[in-house]
């Protein structure tokens, strides 16, 4: 990010100093701390952050609409980039002009909802498995307590190592959720953050043990691209990669051996631990409010064990939760655009260089729009439909996620097949009080605590 200084032709917007404090204070609780920028600056505001300059933020459908209808030659991902060293220059996040979309032609089909409705029952089996602990031994008993983290990390997991690579072998899926879990908890708030950590110490630092996890979670990767490209037909070639391997741009070239490498790395990472946030989220705000729960499961019932996985994810009820649970808990909470050239936003002149900034959270919770935000009432999606620039728990625009209808398709598979075969109970360290704070998690932002659960006789 760049400076922000502003020209004459606009109100200068005011500094957050110390910047420090100001950066410290996001860091703990990003929510809280929009919150007060907003009541005290109004919109848009300007956050500075240590080593990675400078960004104009807006919160509101008015600026989320005119972020979204940018030109596109105006816009561009702001570097440096914080999530650079997990999913790489190449990976399509950080792509810009003609090769992102060059790119996410390549990719746009591997996310098509015909495609993605083959997985509905490897996302439900995956489900049931989780409960029955048949790979990782700790069923679902009436009398365990469960940490929803690790165990939605876990199925999500499963699930994108499928749909990427159609991985069935016990074995090797192990090894693939070993080295990426070992990928993830490398990359932590420090590195995330200050980007003066990322330096070698005679193979003592984070940074090192950073690199060698990724270089470990790559070699499995290479050696599967390795293996696809000398044998097509593996797998059937119905996964994701296998598709990618017969993708060709207009000019009749495909990935490289590194683009693939990367985009796949991504997918990884981006397709299973936003996804896992926003499930322990739901689990949570559902077991606070138990008429919504039993509404729920009321739903649920009436549909039968037995319905098909597309059509369970069309339930009403069920995806009024789930949408809910996306606008109080987005989990990437800033969207943020490079400019290229002159562009006002809100009203404050911005010049090439600069970078704007849309805090979901805040649009999310714009009283102008959403009554009672900081509510959990799913039966708000039930009254109305909400404009993408109301709405956008994925972004927007020419670079909203790629993978946002595998999420919102298995978010709701894995729900409704927990809530279906298990009763549970928050702990009584989150059933009463305060919602945990939020904090980044990698390349999504979660609950700072792993939220438990008791498991309860049917």
């Amino acid at each position: 990010m760049s400076s922000t200084d502003r020209s004459a032709t606009g109100p200068p917007l005011r500094e957050p100093r110390p910047v420090p404090l100001h950066a410290l204070a996001a860091a703990i609780d990003l929510e809280r701390y929009f919150d007060w920028r907003r009541g005290r600056d109004g919109d848009p505001f300007l956050m500075r952050f240590p080593a990675f300059g400078s960004a104009v933020f807006t919160g509101t459908a008015a600026g989320a609409r005119e972020m979204f209808r940018a030109p596109v030659e105006l816009l561009e991902p702001p570097l440096p980039n914080p999530i650079e060293p997990m999913v790489g220059p190449a990976s399509l996040i950080l792509a810009r002009g003609e090769r992102h979309r060059k790119e996410r032609s390549v990719l746009a089909p591997a996310f098509h909802r015909q495609r993605i409705s083959a997985y509905g029952n490897v996302i439900r089996e995956t489900a049931r498995d989780e409960l029955d602990g048949a790979r990782t031994g700790r069923a679902w008993r009436p009398g365990t307590r469960i940490d929803a983290r690790d165990a939605a990390r876990a199925m999500t997991l499963r699930v994108i190592l499928a749909a990427v690579f159609g991985i069935e072998d016990p074995r090797l899926l192990a090894e693939y959720t070993s080295a990426t879990t070992e990928f993830l908890s490398s990359f932590g708030g420090p590195l995330f953050l200050v980007p003066a950590l990322r330096r070698n110490m005679l193979g003592l630092s984070g940074w090192e043990g950073f690199l060698a996890a990724r270089d470990r979670l790559d070699a499995l990767i290479d050696t599967e691209i390795d293996r696809r490209r000398t044998d097509p037909g593996a797998n059937g070639g119905a996964d994701m990669l296998g598709m990618l391997l017969e993708t060709r741009y207009t000019d009749g070239s495909g990935l490289g051996d590194i683009e693939l490498r990367e985009q796949l790395r991504t997918l990884i990472v981006a397709g299973h631990e936003t996804t896992a946030t926003v499930l322990v989220w739901a689990l949570y705000r559902l077991h606070r409010e138990p008429a919504v729960l039993e509404r729920l499961r009321a739903e649920l019932a009436s549909a039968g064990t037995d319905i098909d996985p597309i059509e369970l994810a069309e339930l009403p009820y069920l995806d009024a939760v789930c949408q809910e649970t996306l606008r109080l808990h987005p989990p990437v909470p800033i969207v943020l655009r490079r400019l290229t050239g002159d562009f006002e936003l809100r009203g404050a002149p911005l010049v090439a260089g600069d970078t704007m900034g849309l805090s979901v959270q805040l649009l999310h919770s714009d009283p102008q729009v959403w009554s009672e935000p900081q509510r959990f009432r799913p039966e708000r999606f039930l009254e109305r439909r909400y404009s993408p620039f109301e709405f956008a728990p994925f972004g927007g625009g020419h670079r909203r996620c790629v993978g946002a209808a595998l999420a919102d398709y298995e978010l709701r598979i894995v729900l409704a097949t927990l809530l279906g075969s298990v009763r549970l109970r928050l702990s009584p360290r989150f059933a009463r009080g305060r919602a945990p704070w939020t904090v980044p998690h990698n390349i999504a932002t979660g609950p700072r605590a792993a939220i438990t659960f008791d498991v309860l006789e049917p």
